[in-house]
């Protein structure tokens, strides 16, 4: 019998998955393998709203795999002397897997790969698999990855993409391939509340109803904070639970403005991917440093609990780090406002703010939460790095009837219409019967601070 290992990472489905397709048409027998690998929970990454995501989709996809006539083998330990061991257990010949693009990943990849020769077994590392065009088969001339978006999704509309590929129809799993037990929700603590359940099966039934009912009013309301028409399928890409380049043709086939404005912000994370395979430093460090000296001290402390609470004094900024509590996630245009409060009206560094959204975001990931963080810290990609959203205007206009700050902010509910949205504008006992903070710094204070900063006052 001739035996393949898919290792399985952020790529958790049976559906358009080329490392499983490739083990299934090449060997008599394959191992799906999960490792639960020690060094991601020193890294920081193995929050509780990601476990519990990451719990449904495993049990899903063993589901999968069972009706397939297989199963998932999950083992925990570190990654490569756990696929090592399983390679020599079943005398396997090749191991496929996704390409990734941090740096922890590929670390990962050589590692193994070195391992693998050892032994005498291939490792074959599939692109394609977490994103749609794989980070540096477009580039700019002379460079090694786009630094702009607008040029790069010209080049990157214009690639031909892969058919996406069905979903086996048998495979068959070395009776001797030991697994231990499938992690479940329910042994998770400290979970958001309203997280959403994740797997495969919940992902495609998303991406269906979503594409059915709601795309086509997504490039008119995709801002709308109260609306929500936005497709919530950051956490199944994350995992890869859905396919990106499935969800491409499915949009492309739908067809309409709202399913473009969709598919340019898949487009969107691809660029965020490619920018961070050509700068894994970015994770952490400055992609286009601005010499900031970023607010410290007892009061930047203060500021910053603020944030996190959602206790801010600016309803809009508060509802929304309240629905990430709540929910493990947050509205784009939530986050948009939140980081730019954050970085430039509270002049805090930006890592500060990314650190928090990945201790709580189920769809966080490093390369688009770091450098969507650094685009609107004005340290990223952002071709105006100067700008700060000003959170009334931009209550004002993306929730003008204030319902989504009601929602979270309940304290304000009896507060009607836009004027939610500054509660501060209220006197007296009027003023003092709602409990609510009042504003941790004046706009016009905040915005000559950053400005003083950047040396653009």
């Amino acid at each position: 019998m001739t035996v393949s290992v898919v290792l399985y990472t952020s790529d958790l489905r049976v559906h358009d998955h080329p490392p499983l397709r490739a083990a299934v048409e090449g060997a008599q027998e394959v191992v799906p393998l999960f490792v639960r690998d020690p060094a991601v929970d020193r890294a920081g990454f193995a929050v509780p709203n990601r476990l519990a995501f990451l719990a449904d989709c495993l049990a899903d996809l063993d589901r999968g795999l069972r009706d397939r006539g297989g199963r998932l083998v999950v083992r925990e330990g570190d990654t490569v002397s756990e696929v090592r061991a399983l390679v020599r257990q079943t005398d396997a010949d090749e191991v496929h897997m996704a390409a990734g693009v941090t740096a922890f990943a590929r670390t990962r990849e050589a590692r193994l790969r070195e391992a693998l020769e050892e032994d005498g077994c291939r490792l074959y590392v599939h692109d394609g698999v977490v994103t749609v065009v794989p980070p540096g088969d477009v580039l700019p001339h002379g460079r090694d990855h786009f630094a702009v978006f607008t040029p790069y999704r010209k080049r990157w509309s214009a690639e031909p993409l892969r058919t996406p590929l069905p979903a086996p129809g048998a495979l068959r799993v070395p009776s001797g391939a030991r697994s231990e037990r499938i992690p479940r929700r329910s042994t998770v603590a400290g979970v958001s509340p309203g997280l959403a359940v994740g797997g495969e099966s919940e992902g495609r039934k998303l991406l269906g109803s979503w594409l059915a009912d709601q795309v086509d009013t997504y490039e008119e309301r995709h801002d709308d904070l109260a609306g929500d028409v936005t497709s919530r399928l950051s956490p199944h890409l994350h995992f890869g639970a859905v396919s990106a380049t499935e969800a491409v043709h499915r949009a492309r086939r739908r067809g309409g403005a709202g399913a473009d404005a969709f598919v340019r912000q898949v487009c969107w994370r691809d660029f965020h991917h490619q920018v961070l395979a050509a700068r894994p430093e970015a994770a952490h460090t400055d992609y286009r440093p601005r010499q900031d000296r970023w607010r410290r001290g007892a009061e930047a402390e203060e500021d910053l609990a603020a944030w996190r609470e959602g206790r801010t004094g600016y309803p809009v900024v508060d509802a929304a780090m309240r629905q990430l509590a709540h929910e493990g996630w947050m509205h784009n245009r939530g986050r948009l406002i939140t980081a730019s409060f954050l970085a430039k009206t509270l002049y805090i560094d930006w890592r500060e703010g990314a650190r928090h959204f990945l201790s709580l975001l189920v769809d966080g990931d490093v390369a688009n939460n770091q450098l969507n963080w650094q685009w609107v810290a004005g340290t990223g990609t952002d071709t105006r790095p100067q700008r700060v959203l000003n959170p009334v205007r931009q209550a004002r206009r993306y929730d003008p009837d204030g319902s989504y700050v009601r929602r979270w902010v309940p304290e304000l509910a009896a507060l009607d219409g836009p004027a939610v949205h500054e509660p501060w504008r209220l006197t007296g006992s009027v003023r003092a019967s709602f409990d609510y903070p009042d504003p941790v710094v004046e706009l016009s204070e905040g915005l000559t601070r950053f400005r003083q900063a950047r040396g653009t006052a």
